[in-house]
Order: structure tokens, then C-alpha cells, then sequence
């Protein structure tokens, strides 16, 4: 079981740049998959996590076995979460920029709160100190497929 962490967050929170998009973090998995030599691979994403496996297998598609989308976003070929998620946008009006970066999602604002879920205060004192902004760029880019039919006959399980 290999659980990577994207570019710019995280354990990897010190690699984030102006650069940093959805296309990196696409990148970041397809690159494990080749790196490692993985094959028939479920990937599995979590919220934004689901449109990371979509392009990863769009660009791995003889790595992958399956997706799944665990209370994941899926979306389609040209879209992007913020276009496509009320909820996304409404995150940029509590946006800052530090060193070019335009980072939503701060751990010191209710709104993270309210889209995480989480309610028991144990937990979310737990989860401030590891969580890190996340970069607009990644929820404003569209994804892009260049095979969309095939990826979509890949095995998917979604779970709500």
C-alpha cells in the first residue's frame, strides 16, 4: 500500500510554488505508479483526491485497475472543482497569497471547518496542526483527459 502526498502539502508542504496545480499532483501519482513499477493499482481519492485519480489513470491507464472515489469529486474532461462546486468558489473569498501562492482552506478559518466535517473538537484540535492551505490553482485548473472514453470504462466503486 503506497499513500502519497501531493506537492505542496502536507509532508510536502515546503515544495509548494506558483507552479503547483492540479496537473502537478496528476504528475505526483502517475510518476509513483511508474516509479514503483505498480500495476493493476486501485487508486483511491478522497474529496479533490477523486479528480487526482482520474487524471492519474488517464495517464497510466495500463497501471490501473481501478478507481475509487471515497466521498470524492468526479468530474469530466475541460472541468474544474471550481467550476463546478458552489462550495469551492465561495473558499477564494478567504484567500491569501504567500510567496505567489494563492492558498485557500486555512486551517484558522470556519469555512475549512464546515468542509471537512468535522464536529468533535478532540479531533479537530488533532487535525490543525497537521493541516496546511491548499493551493487555489489545483481547484480553479480544468482537468484534462486525452482519454476520457477509456478512463471511463475503468472499474469504479464510488462511495457517499
Amino acid at each position: 500500500m503506497h499513500t502519497p502526498t501531493l506537492t505542496g502539502l502536507g509532508d510536502r508542504a515546503h515544495l509548494l510554488s506558483p507552479d503547483t496545480g492540479l496537473d502537478t499532483h496528476i504528475t505526483d501519482i502517475a510518476a509513483m505508479l511508474a516509479s514503483e513499477d505498480l500495476r493493476d493499482t486501485i487508486l483511491v481519492g478522497h474529496s479533490y483526491g477523486g479528480i487526482v485519480i482520474t487524471g492519474a489513470a488517464d495517464r497510466a491507464l495500463d497501471r490501473v485497475g481501478q478507481l475509487v472515489f471515497l466521498d470524492a469529486a468526479i468530474l469530466s474532461h475541460g472541468e474544474s472543482l471550481a467550476g463546478t462546486t458552489p462550495a469551492i468558489r465561495a473558499v477564494r473569498d478567504e484567500s491569501r497569497t504567500v510567496d505567489g501562492v494563492e492558498l485557500v482552506l486555512w486551517p484558522d478559518q470556519p469555512v475549512a471547518r464546515a468542509i471537512y466535517g468535522v464536529s468533535d473538537e478532540a479531533d479537530w484540535a488533532w487535525m490543525r496542526e497537521r493541516l496546511r492551505p491548499h493551493p487555489w490553482r489545483t481547484f480553479a485548473e480544468p482537468l484534462a483527459l486525452a482519454n476520457s472514453e477509456a478512463v471511463a470504462r475503468l472499474p469504479r466503486t464510488i462511495i457517499n
